[in-house]
Protein backbone atom coordinates (compact mmCIF):
# COMPACT_ATOMS: atom_id res chain seq x y z
CA UNK A 1 0.00 0.00 0.00
CA UNK A 2 1.32 3.22 -1.07
CA UNK A 3 1.60 6.56 1.28
CA UNK A 4 -1.33 7.71 -0.30
CA UNK A 5 -3.63 4.95 0.05
CA UNK A 6 -2.54 5.21 3.75
CA UNK A 7 -3.79 8.43 4.25
CA UNK A 8 -6.55 7.99 2.29
CA UNK A 9 -7.61 4.94 4.68
CA UNK A 10 -6.82 7.38 7.83
CA UNK A 11 -9.06 10.09 6.07
CA UNK A 12 -11.84 7.99 6.05
CA UNK A 13 -11.44 6.19 9.75
CA UNK A 14 -11.29 9.88 10.83
CA UNK A 15 -14.50 10.61 9.46
CA UNK A 16 -15.86 7.63 10.63
CA UNK A 17 -14.74 8.32 13.82
CA UNK A 18 -15.96 11.86 13.41
CA UNK A 19 -19.58 10.62 12.19
CA UNK A 20 -19.80 8.49 15.31
CA UNK A 21 -18.90 10.93 17.85
CA UNK A 22 -21.90 13.26 15.73
CA UNK A 23 -24.52 10.66 16.26
CA UNK A 24 -23.17 10.32 20.50
CA UNK A 25 -23.69 14.03 20.69
CA UNK A 26 -26.85 14.09 18.72
CA UNK A 27 -28.52 11.36 21.23
CA UNK A 28 -27.17 13.02 23.96
CA UNK A 29 -28.98 16.68 23.00
CA UNK A 30 -31.90 14.60 22.51
CA UNK A 31 -32.01 13.06 25.68
CA UNK A 32 -31.03 16.80 27.47
CA UNK A 33 -33.80 18.21 25.54
CA UNK A 34 -35.86 20.41 27.27
CA UNK A 35 -39.43 18.28 26.19
CA UNK A 36 -38.12 15.12 27.10
CA UNK A 37 -36.66 16.20 30.59
CA UNK A 38 -40.12 17.52 31.17
CA UNK A 39 -41.77 14.73 30.26
CA UNK A 40 -39.89 12.75 32.67
CA UNK A 41 -40.33 15.64 35.10
CA UNK A 42 -43.59 15.15 34.57
CA UNK A 43 -44.79 12.07 34.98
CA UNK A 44 -43.52 11.26 38.48
CA UNK A 45 -45.11 14.72 39.78
CA UNK A 46 -48.67 13.80 37.95
CA UNK A 47 -48.29 10.12 40.13
CA UNK A 48 -47.73 12.85 43.25
CA UNK A 49 -50.53 15.33 42.57
CA UNK A 50 -53.07 11.90 41.96
CA UNK A 51 -52.23 10.63 45.07
CA UNK A 52 -52.38 14.05 46.76
CA UNK A 53 -56.17 14.69 45.24
CA UNK A 54 -56.91 10.98 45.79
CA UNK A 55 -56.08 11.55 49.77
CA UNK A 56 -58.04 14.77 49.58
CA UNK A 57 -61.16 13.42 48.24
CA UNK A 58 -61.17 10.49 50.73
CA UNK A 59 -60.73 13.21 53.34
CA UNK A 60 -63.05 15.90 52.64
CA UNK A 61 -65.76 12.79 52.40
CA UNK A 62 -68.49 14.04 55.05
CA UNK A 63 -68.52 11.46 57.91
CA UNK A 64 -72.13 10.68 59.23
CA UNK A 65 -72.66 10.23 63.11
CA UNK A 66 -74.73 6.91 63.49
CA UNK A 67 -78.67 7.68 63.11
CA UNK A 68 -80.74 8.31 66.34
CA UNK A 69 -83.80 6.59 66.38
CA UNK A 70 -86.85 6.36 68.66
CA UNK A 71 -88.96 3.58 68.97
CA UNK A 72 -92.48 3.02 67.50
CA UNK A 73 -94.81 0.31 67.94
CA UNK A 74 -93.74 -2.29 65.90
CA UNK A 75 -95.25 -5.89 66.98
CA UNK A 76 -93.73 -8.03 64.29
CA UNK A 77 -90.15 -5.99 64.00
CA UNK A 78 -88.56 -9.72 65.58
CA UNK A 79 -90.37 -11.62 62.34
CA UNK A 80 -88.68 -13.96 59.89
CA UNK A 81 -90.21 -11.64 57.34
CA UNK A 82 -88.50 -8.51 58.52
CA UNK A 83 -85.26 -10.73 58.83
CA UNK A 84 -85.40 -11.43 55.62
CA UNK A 85 -86.33 -8.11 54.02
CA UNK A 86 -83.47 -6.56 56.30
CA UNK A 87 -80.46 -8.82 54.98
CA UNK A 88 -82.11 -8.31 51.57
CA UNK A 89 -81.75 -4.04 51.76
CA UNK A 90 -79.33 -2.34 49.42
CA UNK A 91 -76.08 -0.48 51.14
CA UNK A 92 -77.62 2.49 48.43
CA UNK A 93 -81.02 3.96 47.96
CA UNK A 94 -80.55 6.33 44.93
CA UNK A 95 -78.28 8.39 46.38
CA UNK A 96 -78.35 7.77 50.21
CA UNK A 97 -75.96 5.13 51.53
CA UNK A 98 -76.05 2.32 54.71
CA UNK A 99 -76.05 4.21 58.04
CA UNK A 100 -75.76 2.57 61.42
CA UNK A 101 -77.85 3.02 64.18
CA UNK A 102 -77.28 4.86 67.60
CA UNK A 103 -77.45 2.94 70.46
CA UNK A 104 -80.14 1.62 71.60
CA UNK A 105 -80.90 0.74 67.84
CA UNK A 106 -84.75 -0.37 67.50
CA UNK A 107 -85.32 -3.80 65.86
CA UNK A 108 -86.37 -3.75 62.27
CA UNK A 109 -85.07 -0.69 61.11
CA UNK A 110 -82.58 0.51 58.85
CA UNK A 111 -81.47 3.84 58.14
CA UNK A 112 -79.69 6.01 54.99
CA UNK A 113 -78.11 9.05 55.01
CA UNK A 114 -77.21 11.70 51.91
CA UNK A 115 -73.75 12.89 51.38
CA UNK A 116 -75.05 16.61 52.35
CA UNK A 117 -74.19 17.95 55.21
CA UNK A 118 -77.57 18.19 57.46
CA UNK A 119 -79.82 16.22 54.82
CA UNK A 120 -82.66 13.85 57.16
CA UNK A 121 -81.91 10.24 56.28
CA UNK A 122 -84.21 7.57 54.79
CA UNK A 123 -85.86 5.22 57.62
CA UNK A 124 -87.41 1.94 57.15
CA UNK A 125 -89.52 0.32 59.95
CA UNK A 126 -90.28 -3.19 59.66
CA UNK A 127 -93.17 -4.85 61.35
CA UNK A 128 -95.45 -2.29 61.75
CA UNK A 129 -99.29 -2.42 62.47
CA UNK A 130 -101.69 -1.51 59.87
CA UNK A 131 -101.16 2.27 59.94
CA UNK A 132 -104.08 4.81 60.07
CA UNK A 133 -106.53 5.74 56.91
CA UNK A 134 -105.48 2.57 54.97
CA UNK A 135 -108.93 1.21 54.45
CA UNK A 136 -110.60 -0.17 51.49
CA UNK A 137 -110.64 3.11 49.99
CA UNK A 138 -107.21 4.36 50.20
CA UNK A 139 -105.53 5.23 47.15
CA UNK A 140 -102.30 2.97 46.35
CA UNK A 141 -99.49 3.09 43.92
CA UNK A 142 -97.98 -0.06 42.26
CA UNK A 143 -94.02 0.18 41.67
CA UNK A 144 -92.31 -2.82 40.87
CA UNK A 145 -94.92 -4.77 41.50
CA UNK A 146 -95.49 -3.41 45.37
CA UNK A 147 -98.38 -1.83 46.56
CA UNK A 148 -97.92 1.18 48.48
CA UNK A 149 -100.28 3.85 50.57
CA UNK A 150 -98.76 7.22 51.22
CA UNK A 151 -99.03 9.26 54.39
CA UNK A 152 -97.72 12.89 53.46
CA UNK A 153 -95.93 15.12 56.33
CA UNK A 154 -97.50 18.11 54.64
CA UNK A 155 -100.68 18.04 56.45
CA UNK A 156 -98.30 18.56 59.35
CA UNK A 157 -95.66 20.97 58.35
CA UNK A 158 -93.11 18.01 57.40
CA UNK A 159 -91.18 17.62 53.92
CA UNK A 160 -91.40 14.44 54.42
CA UNK A 161 -93.48 11.18 53.01
CA UNK A 162 -94.19 7.65 54.92
CA UNK A 163 -94.90 5.22 51.86
CA UNK A 164 -96.55 1.64 53.57
CA UNK A 165 -95.94 -1.56 52.41
CA UNK A 166 -99.33 -2.94 52.43
CA UNK A 167 -99.23 -6.02 50.07
CA UNK A 168 -96.44 -8.37 52.05
CA UNK A 169 -98.12 -9.80 55.32
CA UNK A 170 -96.20 -7.52 57.26
CA UNK A 171 -96.64 -3.70 57.52
CA UNK A 172 -93.08 -2.11 56.20
CA UNK A 173 -92.94 2.05 56.53
CA UNK A 174 -90.39 3.89 54.30
CA UNK A 175 -89.99 7.84 55.53
CA UNK A 176 -88.39 9.98 52.34
CA UNK A 177 -87.15 13.27 52.93
CA UNK A 178 -89.48 15.57 50.19
CA UNK A 179 -86.23 16.24 48.38
CA UNK A 180 -84.84 12.89 48.01
CA UNK A 181 -86.36 12.30 44.61
CA UNK A 182 -88.07 8.81 43.35
CA UNK A 183 -84.75 6.57 43.59
CA UNK A 184 -84.71 5.46 46.80
CA UNK A 185 -88.26 4.36 46.97
CA UNK A 186 -87.74 2.36 43.64
CA UNK A 187 -84.98 0.77 45.27
CA UNK A 188 -86.84 -0.02 47.98
CA UNK A 189 -89.20 -1.29 45.97
CA UNK A 190 -86.74 -3.85 44.19
CA UNK A 191 -85.90 -5.25 47.42
CA UNK A 192 -89.67 -5.98 48.84
CA UNK A 193 -90.48 -7.16 45.78
CA UNK A 194 -87.34 -9.63 45.28
CA UNK A 195 -87.43 -10.38 49.67
CA UNK A 196 -91.33 -11.20 50.36
CA UNK A 197 -93.78 -12.90 48.46
CA UNK A 198 -96.97 -10.76 47.49
CA UNK A 199 -99.87 -11.45 49.97
CA UNK A 200 -103.87 -10.47 50.07
CA UNK A 201 -104.46 -6.84 50.98
CA UNK A 202 -106.05 -6.63 54.95
CA UNK A 203 -107.53 -2.63 55.06
CA UNK A 204 -109.54 -1.33 57.08
CA UNK A 205 -113.24 -0.99 56.40
CA UNK A 206 -114.69 2.40 55.70
CA UNK A 207 -116.05 3.99 58.83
Amino acid sequence: MNSADHDNDHDNDSGDDAGTRSENAAAADEKRHPAVIATAIALPVALVVGVLVAAIAVNSSPAHDPVALGPVDAPDAASAQCSTLLDALPDELGDYSRADLADPAPVGVRAWVSAEENAEPVVLRCGLPRPVGFDVAAPLQVIDGVQWFEVSGENDGIDASTWFVVDRGTYIALTIPGDSGPTPLQDASSAVSAALPQQPLDPAPLQ
